[in-house]
């Protein structure tokens, strides 16, 4: 088994474009506390429903262009991208109330979707609409305009499991409150 050693410490991530979207600052605000609404539930709940049919578009470098040959093809798309307005101070909390609701018992950062985390790569399966030359017109994306993407890969549905898939009841509860159903 590999054992880190101080020369694998560091990572360098290069953005492969960025986000355009009508989201000017994320719903959720994050600090060493954890996160919170930056609006109350109903306003959050409308949040999240009005970014599934939102337009955004993902421009890529244009020297990198050839990364998109082929892209057209499929429906949907998973975006890898940076939480480039997550505070520092945010990436040294452990535990949250997940969507910043009170109401449900702290858990661990990675049983969530938070974005405030160690290292702040946001992950959204969109639907892609349309590519014209570098840009990518898509709707579901809930980025920040501006967030860097750093990878985008095909959703191909076979490689997800087809049944058996479990949640906490509480994440069951957000997902039914913004309308979201399990497969």
């Amino acid at each position: 088994m590999h054992t880190p050693s101080p020369e694998s410490g560091g990572m360098i991530l290069r953005p492969v474009g960025f986000v355009r979207s009508s989201v000017q600052e994320p719903f959720l605000v994050s600090d060493r506390d954890g996160i919170s609404m930056r609006e109350g539930p109903d306003a959050s709940r409308d949040h999240v429903r009005s970014v599934k049919e939102a337009v955004s578009e993902i421009v890529i470098d244009e020297n990198r262009i050839a990364l998109l040959d082929g892209i057209e093809e499929y429906s949907h798309v998973t975006v890898l991208y940076w939480g480039h307005k997550v505070p520092e101070e945010s990436r040294s909390v452990d535990r949250v109330h997940p969507m910043g609701r009170t109401d449900i018992p702290k858990t661990g950062i990675f049983s969530t979707c938070s974005p405030a985390r160690p290292n702040p790569v946001l992950a959204t399966v969109v639907a892609l609409h349309a590519r014209r030359g570098n840009v990518l017109e898509v709707t579901g994306l809930d980025a920040v305009d501006g967030s860097p993407v750093i990878d985008i890969k095909p959703y191909v549905l076979a490689q997800y499991p087809k049944g058996g898939v479990r949640i906490p009841a509480w994440m069951e509860g957000l997902m039914n409150e913004v309308g979201e159903r399990r497969a």
